[in-house]
């Protein structure tokens, strides 16, 4: 089953199981996570179900119904494209989130689906979280974030660019 490209058939359930006649790759590395999501102005207006995780979507993404019953309102709108290569414009807004095993709520960006759509855990929430997927215990593991990589190692003009000047500490080798 890992890697094939299963379809699902569309229904009506709440339950975070595939619909919406999605095209997707769901392996053996899936599984899900109970996850919060809140109104951040109103934080007791919330919804609390299993999202997939799935580190092949940017964003979070969960049905437009649900969202707009908590209050979420769009912020703007972007073009996606889907696991079956379908093309769509979606509405975007912020929300709460709180993922199980973690003790903090953060916002993050979430995507307005149709009706019936996958609850999606995506790679920015995760990262925002500082967790990583681990498919083989299918939990989420605690991750060090890594900052400044890229010019850490540098020795130019921008190395000796720090906070007395305004910006970020980089370190010097």
């Amino acid at each position: 089953m890992d890697g094939q490209v299963l379809r699902f058939r569309i229904t009506t359930s709440r339950a975070a199981t595939p619909t919406c006649a999605t095209l997707g790759r769901i392996g053996m590395g899936m599984f899900q996570v109970q996850v919060t999501v809140a109104n951040p102005q109103s934080p007791k207006r919330l919804f609390q179900e299993p999202f997939w995780v799935d580190t092949g979507a940017l964003y979070s993404f969960a049905p437009e119904d649900r969202l707009h019953t908590i209050g979420i309102v769009p912020k703007f709108t972007r073009d996606f494209v889907f696991a079956d290569g379908k093309k769509d414009r979606r509405l975007v807004g912020e929300a709460a989130f709180s993922i199980e095993g973690t003790d903090e709520t953060i916002t993050c960006l979430i995507v307005f689906g149709p009706p019936g759509s996958l609850l999606l855990l995506g790679a920015t929430a995760l990262e925002n979280f500082g967790v990583q997927a681990d498919p083989t215990t299918q939990k989420l593991r605690p991750i060090t974030a890594v900052i400044g990589t890229a010019w850490a190692s540098r020795t130019g003009p921008l190395a000796k660019w720090g906070p007395a000047r305004g910006g970020a500490t980089m370190i010097q080798r």
